[in-house]
Formats: C-alpha cells, sequence, structure tokens
C-alpha cells in the first residue's frame, strides 16, 4: 500500500510561514534543492490544498524558462509539471498540469487511492494535513527544520485533543544547518494504549460486579 507522506519546511519554532505569508527565511541551497528533487521525482502524485496549488501553479510552469533559474529549480519544473496531482478545494472550479480536484477529504476515497499502484503520495499545506491528521491518514512525516526563529506566523501541526505518536526512522544534517527529521507514524502504541485502557476497564468492571454481589 502507497504511504502518505507529510512533507513541510518548518522555522526552528514551528512555522511554515510568516504573518504575511513570508517565506524568504528558508535556507534552500543547491544542495538542499536538489534532495527535494529526487525525494519528489520518486513521488506517486502530489496532494495540496487550493492555496498551495496555485502558489505552485504560478511559478513552475515556466520555472525552466528563466535564464535566471538555478540547474536544480529546472530539474524541479519539469518533474512538478508532469506530477501528478490532486488539489482540495470547495472553491477551484478546474486546474491544469495534470491536476485533479477533490471537494472534500473523504477517508475511504484516501484509502483508496492508497491502494493504487505507483509511488507514495505526497502531502503539502498546513491546514490539509491537519485534516489528514484528524483522520489518521498520515503514514510518515518529513520536517525539514530550518535554523532560524520567525517569532510568528502559521504553525506547521493544528492544535488536536489527542496524541498522534510517531517513532523516529531518519535524521539528515544538510551543510546549510537544515535538518531533517523524519518519522513514521507508530499505530503499534495506539494498539497498546487500547489495550491497556481495555484492561483497566476490564479490572474495574470485575470489581464492581464483585461488589454488587456482595451487596
Amino acid at each position: 500500500m502507497r504511504k502518505i507522506v507529510l512533507m513541510s519546511s518548518v522555522s526552528l519554532d514551528g512555522f511554515i510561514e510568516g504573518p504575511n505569508k513570508e517565506i524568504d527565511w528558508h535556507r534552500v541551497d543547491g544542495e538542499l534543492h536538489q534532495h527535494f528533487n529526487d525525494e519528489v521525482r520518486g513521488f506517486g502524485a502530489l496532494l495540496s490544498g487550493r492555496v498551495t496549488h496555485e502558489l505552485m501553479a504560478a511559478y513552475w510552469p515556466t520555472a525552466d524558462k528563466d535564464p535566471q533559474s538555478s540547474p536544480e529549480e529546472v530539474e524541479f519544473a519539469r518533474i512538478w509539471r508532469n506530477m501528478p496531482k490532486v488539489v482540495f478545494s470547495r472553491t477551484l472550479q478546474h486546474a491544469e498540469w495534470h491536476t485533479t480536484v477533490v471537494r472534500e477529504v473523504v477517508p475511504e476515497e484516501i484509502r483508496a487511492l492508497k491502494e493504487q499502484s505507483g509511488g507514495d503520495l505526497a502531502l503539502s499545506g498546513a491546514d490539509l494535513a491537519a485534516e489528514f491528521l484528524r483522520h489518521d491518514l498520515v503514514d510518515e512525516i518529513r520536517v525539514y527544520v530550518h535554523p532560524v526563529l520567525i517569532g510568528r506566523g502559521k504553525p506547521l501541526f493544528a492544535e488536536s485533543d489527542a496524541p498522534t505518536d510517531l517513532r523516529l526512522i531518519e535524521t539528515r544534517r544538510f551543510g546549510n544547518g537544515v535538518v531533517l527529521l523524519r518519522y513514521e507514524r507508530d499505530r503499534t502504541a495506539d494498539t497498546s494504549d487500547a489495550t491497556g485502557k481495555a484492561d483497566r476497564t476490564d479490572a474495574t468492571g470485575s470489581a464492581d460486579t464483585a461488589g454488587t454481589h456482595d451487596a
């Protein structure tokens, strides 16, 4: 089964963008950009919300025609253009560049998408990520921590009433100081917690029953 992989750059204090959507603090050099190219090339599709998609679509389709573009940017433009994309939006009517528009995050439909053949599915955007995490649809998280504090802005992770257990499976430090933290979803912890709760419930239930019989 294909995995859904949440990928995002964040500041050290956890923001994906500044209060006015600034991302000029990103430390993306040739090494990191080439890494992104290599990673994205292996995915089967890109999943994003409307805002993220429109931001990408405003630049990457023609970036390889810009004489100021680096070799890594030229390569990524070609990868992005040809990559299948799924955009989740209630307002977007049409999108080009191999893009399918979906109105809602329906867990059954996402699981069916994961069952299809092909590479893993890259997820981006904080709001869409929150929805996927709420339905426990994210299998892996790759956070690229940039060595900067921006003070305020939009956090990657929304507030939640329940913890999400993860397992660290890789770290990597790039030459510019960015650090990759790669986690996979640890659903065995959920099973253990559920079993523990069931055991405690059984014990409580037995004690209550014994008390009733004594009476």
